[in-house]
């Protein structure tokens, strides 16, 4: 028992002792990859730089495809309603899938555009059909239901 004893604490010494030595050499590694690695190069020799930045700046918003109102085509729009607001008139038009749009006269669609608004119709202009534009431009007007004014 004393002799296991005597044999684990000179174990312990040996190890404590080789520990700062061990600890000296990690410390001399370290200190040699401290400094900083070399820079790496990109000859583009005519090809484009795969690390520029393609936006370069420009603001992502302006570029985005068309969505909302711009989708949607005169045929497919239903008048809802038309709200008077610091006198101006917005109608209130929905999609095919239902959901409610506010156009105001100028707005873009699809096919065309709001010509005017009164207090009981809607005038939209289709410029185009299917793509294609119209050598005559058609004036479609929808109005409100006279029950629902």
């Amino acid at each position: 028992m004393k002799r296991t004893a005597a044999l684990v604490i000179l174990l312990s010494g040996l190890l404590i002792g080789a520990l700062p030595a061990q600890e000296q050499a990690v410390a001399a590694e370290i200190g040699t990859l401290k400094s900083p690695p070399a820079r790496s190069t990109y000859d583009p020799a005519g090809r484009r730089d795969p690390f520029k930045n393609l936006l370069a700046g420009k603001d992502v918003k302006d570029k985005t495809a068309p969505g909302g109102i711009l989708q949607l085509t005169i045929d497919d729009t239903t008048l809802v309603g038309i709200v008077k607001a610091k006198q101006k008139l917005t109608a209130i038009v929905s999609g095919p899938q239902g959901f409610p749009f506010f156009v105001k006269p100028g707005d873009k669609l699809a096919d065309g555009y709001v010509l005017s608004i009164n207090e009981s119709q809607v005038v939209f202009r289709k410029t185009n059909e299917r793509g294609i534009p119209l050598m005559r431009h058609k004036d479609i007007i929808k109005e409100i239901n006279p029950e629902e004014r």
